[in-house]
């Protein structure tokens, strides 16, 4: 038994986590052993970390910040809509960008109207069952706010004034099958964090314990 689940032992008296939105800091998912899942993620126990908020104009996203095992960490949110699926979000650094895609045409995510058209060229270590042959633009600076804050609750502040939360602008690109892709988030310094997604039936989380 790992170590996790000897400390986090279900207790039918105990607070129950039956639904992904009912995960709270501390809290622990363990995933499936499917091949469809990147080997990092393959039966892998994560534990939820932070809370967070992505607020855009007409919804309000859970970012649930997980820690693995091996210091892995992962972004689990929600895809809704028809269906609700796991949108699972490693970061990466420039120097996996390097390996992945040719940078001139990296670099066409940032030109108007948002048609960029990106083939991979290698895997990098990090990004390996990550990544797919090619990937299509599907939106262009989208602003978003990030708060440090559980909007389930806590109250979030308006869009504009004291405490708004941190102001980005939100590039994305699918593959093919609309199951991976590549999230940039543009903060107003410059800064650039640039993610692989992976999005997977909520069943790829095959468990679910409390924290306390």
């Amino acid at each position: 038994m790992s170590f996790f689940k000897k400390i986090f032992k279900k207790d039918e008296t105990a607070r129950q986590v039956n639904k992904v939105n009912d995960l709270l800091k501390g809290d622990i998912i363990v995933l499936t052993d499917s091949f469809a899942l990147p080997e990092n993620l393959r039966n892998q126990q994560f534990q939820v970390t932070e809370v967070n908020s992505y607020e855009f104009e007409s919804r309000v996203d859970t970012e649930w910040v997980l820690a693995g095992n091996d210091d892995t960490e992962l972004y689990l949110t929600l895809d809704i809509d028809d269906r609700t699926y796991l949108k699972l979000s490693l970061k990466i650094q420039h120097e996996d960008v390097e390996t992945l895609f040719d940078l001139d045409e990296f670099s066409t995510i940032f030109d108007e109207p948002g048609e960029a058209f990106l083939t991979r060229k290698n895997d990098s270590s990090l990004s390996q069952g990550w990544t797919s042959d090619q990937y299509q633009q599907s939106i262009f600076s989208t602003v978003g706010y990030f708060h440090r804050k559980d909007h389930r609750s806590e109250n979030l502040s308006a869009y504009e004034g004291k405490e708004s939360g941190e102001q980005f602008e939100l590039y994305q690109l699918l593959d093919k099958e609309q199951s991976r892709g590549i999230e940039l988030e543009v903060w107003q310094d410059g800064d650039t964090d640039i993610f692989l997604t992976f999005y997977r039936p909520t069943t790829d989380i095959i468990d679910m314990f409390p924290g306390s």
